[in-house]
């Protein structure tokens, strides 16, 4: 695909998909505009000098050293979603080596070089990893070829077309002669930009749209991978945290003396709103802390509970003044069909709880953490600590899971705040009961929505009124909607992927108590809309005895790609053919972060309401597939979450504190319950879209639709109630 094309089909892309990155972008200072780029920029010779001078660093990706190293500079974080991998394939295609040889590292924080120009930020999330740097990546693999065959070409005096590149050997066939890219390296540093370079065609392709091992793999498995949780630094002392139960709270008072008893306790710390145990080692620091005598003041939110938030978010939804978000044509008179749609507040439950080593001294501020917005760290840590940013020095590691929560930074200026207490290098790890009882949550919602149809069951208009609260409007004011609309509220809603031809979506601006913060959740709008569009969809299919299948196809005339996905999926999963009592199968079809998607899922429902999943196929157009292997990962993992989700997950609130606090009681999908999940990749020259949450926000419509079809009760509330299934009827 040429430069050119991918650039025409991006700005496609952005018109079809631009909901599913606005949520992230961030309001980014003028002297901080994010320009990464495959060419040189202003800031690379001195990224080069601090990242041990290379031989030949001809962008802020590329590093090759005299002896013979690749190195990619990943200006995204890995967090399990495999970019490590995908990135480094870009880079190596267009490169001409292999796989193996490319080495990986962690960028320094830096917007302007490393800064995505979706998300205007050095952020990870939102999907856009693949689709920021699809191009730029290739681009800087081959601008970097183009400089190292030529100070090949020049040494031997012939003309570059003549050279081949196997592997990092640059050869020129007619002579005989080959130089490795190590020996032309530093030559090479010395040439200026080539400007445009050619990029290949996909028939060319050697490495993209293979399934590739990932290059991560193996030390996690050995168990050599380090991150956040298992750094260790000269000196460095081990602290556990508890913050106030209330959101909003404050400490009063601590009786520690039983504590300071405690082996191995060495301090206990204290700022406004929680407590740190230090120790030698991290068993000291929890049965220290369960020792502790605390008296908080739980402050305005401390009778504060789900019932009342839920009661003000329905009265909002109802009475609320309300921000068009998308409106077509009128509502016509007709057939009205309307039902309430409600979704609880989620944690995200990482599997490596919150953590950060920070070492305070009066000349720097030096952090070593896992975060999916390296920059918003470090400015954080520079104002809590009066430091200039640059004397706030981070160590990116990798991340034990985001889904979301690591774009936030409360853990780290958390850490700092306590660091700077403590002479020594400290190291804080929150308890999973910390992690979750203090997670910044998923937003509840609240729908009405609504359809007027013809004779035949079709709709004519379509309505969604969504009330909720905003993440966007905190974590990036400036990038709301002049009128206030938080444009991720809607996604998946007031974009359909089938053809109705009026429709109104509008947003109700809920803000939850202060003190009670949300937060993106992996999936974030998609993941919202997607379960009441894709539930309410079906109702309609149903009450006109359609085949949910037919009746979606019927309206996605003008709509190829998901129309591909939907045969797709529904050929691989053998819809339409008979199932026992009790037994259904579910479809939700959609478009979230640019590709195309169908789940189909088939569950049996037990007559006292337990839920089997049997089987599971997904087909997908995410456009260009990158690493075939790490899509149908990403696809299968996203899907288990958001079914883990829809069948168990929901966060309630009591006296103000949040009432889960592991997983007993917040719990994930077990592996005796996992069906096996097919995914199917439909092969395109689309541009790419994003993959990372798009399993994950599809599966709650596709499995209630399941259930639906297995009983006939219609699910418009989750996490699902086991008592809702009991003793109900057959097949619907």
């Amino acid at each position: 695909m040429s430069a050119d094309l991918h650039s025409a089909k991006r700005r496609s892309l952005l018109r079809a998909g631009g909901l599913s990155v606005a949520f992230v972008m961030m309001a980014t200072p003028k002297a901080a505009v994010a320009m990464m780029s495959a060419h040189r920029q202003p800031g690379d010779a001195a990224a080069a000098a601090a990242d041990g001078a290379p031989a030949f660093a001809p962008n802020a990706f590329v590093r090759i050293d005299t002896s013979g190293a690749i190195r990619l500079v990943m200006p995204m974080v890995e967090m399990g979603q495999s970019i490590y991998t995908g990135s480094s394939m870009l880079l190596a295609e267009e490169l001409d080596v292999g796989l193996d040889q490319i080495q990986i590292e962690h960028a320094p924080p830096n917007e302007e070089l490393y800064g995505m120009k979706l998300l205007r930020g050095q952020i990870t999330g939102g999907s856009t990893s693949t689709r920021s740097t699809f191009a730029e990546l290739r681009q800087a693999g081959a601008v970097a070829r183009a400089l190292l065959v030529s100070a090949a070409a020049s040494q031997w005096k012939v003309a570059p077309d003549t050279c081949e590149v196997e592997r990092g050997v640059i050869t020129h066939r007619p002579s005989g002669r080959s130089l490795r890219y190590a020996q032309v390296a530093a030559a090479a540093g010395k040439l200026p930009d080539p400007g445009d370079v050619k990029l290949k065609q996909p028939s060319d392709f050697r490495l993209i749209g293979k399934p590739m091992a990932r290059l991560d793999s193996s030390d996690k498995v050995l168990g050599l991978t380090k991150f956040g949780i298992d750094v260790s630094v000269p000196g460095m002392r081990i602290a556990t945290v508890k913050a106030c139960p209330t959101r909003g709270g404050t400490l009063v008072r601590v009786d520690d003396r039983k504590t300071r008893a405690v082996h191995g306790v060495i301090d206990v710390l204290r700022i406004d709103n929680a407590v740190a145990v230090v120790a030698q080692h991290f068993w000291a620091a929890k049965r220290g802390m369960e020792l502790l005598d605390i008296t908080w003041n739980h402050g305005i939110n401390a009778n504060l509970n789900t019932k009342q938030l839920r009661a003000g978010l329905a009265d909002s939804q109802a009475n609320g003044k309300a921000i068009v978000g998308r409106e077509v044509g009128s509502k016509p008179q007709g057939d009205l069909v309307q039902a309430t749609y409600q979704m609880p507040m989620l944690a995200h439950a990482t599997m490596e709880p919150l953590n950060a080593t920070v070492h305070v001294t009066p000349e720097r501020c030096e952090i070593w953490a896992g975060t999916q917005v390296p920059t918003r760290a470090v400015a954080a840590a520079a104002k809590l600590t009066g430091l200039p940013v640059d004397k706030v020095i981070l160590h990116p590691q990798y991340l034990g899971g985001g889904f979301g929560r690591r774009l936030e930074t409360d853990y780290i200026e958390q850490a700092v705040a306590f660091a700077k207490l403590a002479p020594y290098p400290l190291k804080i790890i929150w308890t999973r009961e910390e992690d979750i009882r203090h997670d910044i949550v998923r937003p509840m919602y609240h729908d009405v929505i609504s359809a007027v149809v013809d004779a035949q069951g079709k709709p004519v208009w379509f309505g969604d009124r969504i009330c909720s609260g905003t993440v966007l409007g905190r974590w990036a004011p400036a990038a709301m909607r002049k009128d206030g609309l938080d444009r991720d509220a809607v996604e998946s809603a007031a974009d359909l992927p089938y053809a109705v031809p009026n429709l109104k979506v509008e947003w109700v601006r809920h803000d939850m108590p202060p003190g009670l913060v949300v937060g993106w959740w992996r999936g974030v709008g998609a993941l919202h809309n997607l379960f009441v569009v894709e539930s309410f969809f079906d109702e309609l299919a149903h009450r006109a005895k359609a085949d949910p299948v037919a009746w979606r196809k019927a309206l996605l005339r003008h709509n190829p790609r998901s129309t591909a996905v939907l045969d797709l999926a529904a050929a691989r999963m053998g819809w339409g053919t008979p199932l026992p009592p009790r037994v259904g199968r579910g479809v939700a079809l959609g478009e979230p972060f640019g590709s195309k998607v169908c789940a189909m899922v088939e569950v049996e429902v037990s007559p006292q309401g337990d839920v089997r999943l049997r089987r599971a196929v997904v087909a997908v157009d995410c456009g260009v597939p990158v690493n075939t292997g790490s899509i149908e990962a990403q696809v299968q993992g996203g899907l288990l979450f958001g079914l883990s989700a829809a069948l168990y997950n929901e966060v309630t609130i009591e006296h103000g504190a949040v009432q889960q606090s592991n997983f007993n009681d917040y719990r994930m999908i077990r592996m005796n319950e996992t069906p096996n999940v097919e995914v199917h990749i439909v092969h395109s020259s689309e541009a790419p879209g994003g993959i990372g949450e798009v399993g994950t926000a599809i599966a709650a419509p596709a499995l209630a639709n399941a259930i639906f079809a297995a009983t006939g009760v219609r699910l418009r509330e989750l996490p699902i109630r086991r008592e809702q299934l009991a003793q109900k009827g057959g097949a619907a």
